[in-house]
């Protein structure tokens, strides 16, 4: 005998019935309108951003992200200097953050014990909520002078032949050390995101791996990375967006210099560390149109970012599903 599954009657049919429930409805236009005010909220910062830049957009177009001019005296603008230097300490950062990160959490999720994964997850997490300001003042006082008297001169020493190591800082303000500040930054974003998609990795392709006399390496890289690798790029460019934007850190540390220099250890300066130290003392009105167009592009990268990691997320999700 077989038996039909009975519909479950939607809204439409309560209402029909005399069962239609007020709160059905208010919940959904209470949940409706705090979605939409993101979008609204967005589309309200956008269009302030254009309009205040737009006579730094008409005056310099599509040549002010080339140009490395920066000079308020003859009023000449240009963001080409500081996407290079956002492009640098961003990638840069995340070179280092992304296997700092991933091991992070494979030692949190696959190999410590559970007394230590808790204490350890906890601290690791307890870095996002350092602010910015007091990791700049650190980066002042104790990761300028280390990098000046002990890791620059052994970074010279050994790879010197590479031009990014070419030459020895003789101040603590570097772009260096803007790289090692977003670093610790981005650590404790990438690494929880990690943590989780390597926790919901199925424990049965685990265990059959190590059944069949796989190490744990193995396991880790066969099963664990594969599995995880579409989130783990993600995490990763959530970490790059996270990177991007930060101003006031970046601000102490990267010297505040309008230069391309081959070396990490020179002076540089990014989109945001420009904006930060240069909008309320801006002297014209051009400079502030020129400094929100400055925002403009760090808007339109971030926009960008969050867009790719979505794509990601929403191929893994479809993925896992099909599993």
């Amino acid at each position: 005998m077989t038996f039909a599954s009975k519909p479950v009657p939607g809204p439409a049919a309560f209402q029909r019935r005399g069962r239609f429930r007020p709160g059905d409805t208010v919940l959904y236009v209470v949940t409706l309108a705090a979605a939409l005010s993101g979008v609204v909220l967005l589309g309200l910062v956008t269009r302030e951003l254009l309009t205040e830049a737009w006579p730094a957009m008409d005056r310099f177009g599509l040549h002010f992200l080339t140009t490395q001019d920066w000079d308020p005296n003859k009023k000449v603008f240009g963001a080409g200097t500081f996407i290079a230097g956002t492009a640098i300490t961003s990638f840069g950062a995340l070179l280092l953050a992304a296997p700092i990160s991933i091991a992070i959490a494979l030692f949190l999720t696959e190999l410590a014990p559970r007394g230590v994964r808790s204490a350890v997850g906890v601290l690791v997490d307890m870095l996002a909520a350092v602010p910015s300001v007091v990791l700049g003042f650190w980066g002042i006082l104790v990761l300028g002078p280390f990098i000046v008297h002990t890791l620059a001169p052994a970074l010279h020493g050994t790879l010197g032949f590479l031009p990014i190591f070419s030459t020895e800082p003789s101040v603590g303000s570097n772009v260096f050390a803007a790289i090692l500040i977003l670093t610790i930054m981005i650590v404790p974003i990438i690494s929880s995101i990690c943590r989780e998609l390597f926790l919901g990795v199925p424990q049965e392709l685990k265990d059959g791996a190590l059944a069949l006399g796989a190490t744990r390496w193995e396991v880790a890289r066969g099963v664990t990375f594969p599995y995880a690798r579409a989130g783990i790029a993600a995490a990763m460019i959530l970490g790059l967006g996270r990177a991007v934007g930060e101003a006031i850190a970046v601000t102490q540390v990267i010297g505040n210099s309008v230069a391309i220099n081959k070396s990490l250890f020179e002076p540089g300066d990014t989109l945001a560390s420009r904006i930060a130290s240069q909008y309320i003392g801006a002297d014209t009105t051009l400079q502030i149109n020129s400094l929100v167009y400055l925002a403009v592009i760090l808007l339109v990268f971030s926009l960008v970012a969050n867009i790719v990691a979505q794509v990601i997320v929403r191929r893994v999700a479809g993925r896992h599903r099909a599993a």
